[in-house]
């Protein structure tokens, strides 16, 4: 978790420590004073990974979308990975 956190924008790491995420917060102004207290606090430093941030990667295996449509004639198509190891996707059309 700490390479991923390395690797994220200096403004991406300074918010991970402003933001208690999902937390309250009184105001605009409050979350923008924490950002510029973390901002000095790491001035011409490495911004270390909180300890209360993570995350989860999620590497799906396939994709459904679904519209609705008129007369029940619904839009539905599966993503599969192409493979190869590519990003690519192979669309198929699926009965709705």
């Amino acid at each position: 978790m700490d390479n991923y956190f390395a690797t994220r924008p200096r403004d991406s790491q300074l918010a991970a420590w402003a933001s208690d995420q999902s937390a309250p917060l009184a105001s605009r102004a409050e979350l923008e004073t924490r950002f510029e207290r973390f901002d000095d606090q790491f001035i011409d430093r490495e911004i270390p990974a909180p300890d209360f941030w993570g995350g989860f990667r999620i590497k799906p295996v396939e994709f459904q979308f679904w519209q609705g449509g008129p007369r029940r004639l619904h839009d539905r198509f599966r993503y599969l990975p192409a493979g190869g190891g590519s990003d690519d996707w192979k669309i198929t059309r699926l009965a709705p």
